[in-house]
């Protein structure tokens, strides 16, 4: 598969990282308002190896977890892409869309616009037939997010997140669906 290394919105640029990605993206990592809803904030090392799984996965899949520019200003905003579940669940094996946007770029429309774009690419040029979203049932924003781009909560497939610890507050998880509304008959 040939790899899908630029999309573009009207406003934003979605591309391959660059290593001058890498400190913006730590800055990015290291916000509490952006880190609310994980398990902790990242160390600059542990975001430059986020950044390195994210292109392994490009070099693997073809698609990944794009780097989101903005297009007037070449400003990072953060991410915004698509990756493999990789933990099993009732709902595995399956493909998330995620987005992770720096906090003082909230409010703009910039996760949903970019996330329409992904969504785009996966059903149309990927010929997924299914992507999933999901992330801690109290993270009211993203649900959010999730409702706006038209995904569907499938309540009975809620489920805990395998790598967080019993009684963790983040551990309870909502999963959202879309199913490809283009039909793939071969």
């Amino acid at each position: 598969m040939k790899t899908i290394d630029r999309i573009e919105t009207q406003r934003l640029i979605l591309r391959r990282w660059r290593e001058e990605d890498r400190a913006p993206f730590a800055d990015i990592n290291a916000d509490p308002k952006v880190m609310e809803y994980f398990k902790s904030p990242l160390t600059r090392a542990e975001s430059d190896s986020f950044i390195d799984r994210i292109e392994n996965v490009f070099e693997q899949n073809g698609y990944g977890f794009w780097a989101v520019e903005e297009r007037g200003s070449g400003k990072l905003l953060g991410l915004t892409g698509l990756a493999p579940v990789m933990f099993q669940a009732s709902f595995t094996p399956a493909v998330e869309i995620g987005w992770r946007i720096a906090s003082d770029s909230w409010g703009k429309g910039y996760a949903p616009e970019a996330a329409r774009m992904v969504l785009d690419v996966g059903f149309h040029r990927l010929r997924l037939p299914e992507i999933v979203a999901f992330t801690a049932v109290i993270n009211k924003n993203s649900r959010r997010v999730m409702e706006k781009l038209g995904m569907t909560q499938d309540v009975a497939a809620g489920f805990d997140h395998p790598n967080l610890p019993e009684g963790h507050m983040l551990r309870s998880h909502v999963l959202y669906r879309m199913k490809s509304p283009v039909n793939h008959v071969m």
